[in-house]
């Protein structure tokens, strides 16, 4: 994977989180409404779904940085930092989105997998850049 997946990557990632964003503020606030919960439960749900797209979002912008990154520093590791937020995108964010339209606690209890990738994509970046030995720009 190079720079310009993982741009590709970001710009989609960040699509879609606007779009959910969206869908989140607008229909499912009214659908919320009308299901079967206690107000309290329809706040966490909808602060859950909020939750979900700000870190959708937040690593949508970290893999656009890192794609321009790479092509600025090609020696910096990348692969790992990209998929491991990849990684945690789908199962921090997604299965938060289940879990707020099925109700069903098991897709809660998946998330902190995807929050650890999205440590280990930070992490992974982090060590990349303390090992980068690419020549510096002459200042």
């Amino acid at each position: 994977m190079n720079g310009r997946t993982w741009l590709i990557c970001g710009a989609v990632f960040g699509l879609l989180a606007v779009a959910i964003g969206a869908f989140g503020a607008h229909g499912l606030e009214k659908a919320v409404a009308a299901w079967d919960l206690t107000a309290e439960q329809q706040a966490e749900r909808l602060h859950n779904w909020e939750v979900g797209v700000r870190y959708q979002m937040y690593h949508a912008l970290a893999l656009v940085v890192l794609g321009t990154l790479s092509f600025a520093r090609p020696a910096i590791g990348t692969k790992t930092t990209g998929a491991a937020w990849i990684l945690g995108i789908l199962i921090f964010s997604g299965c938060l989105y289940l879990y707020v339209l099925t109700g069903w606690k098991q897709f809660g209890m998946i998330v902190p997998i995807g929050g650890v990738s999205l440590l280990a994509g930070w992490w992974a970046l982090a060590v990349a850049a303390l090992r980068d030995s690419s020549p510096r720009p002459a200042s």
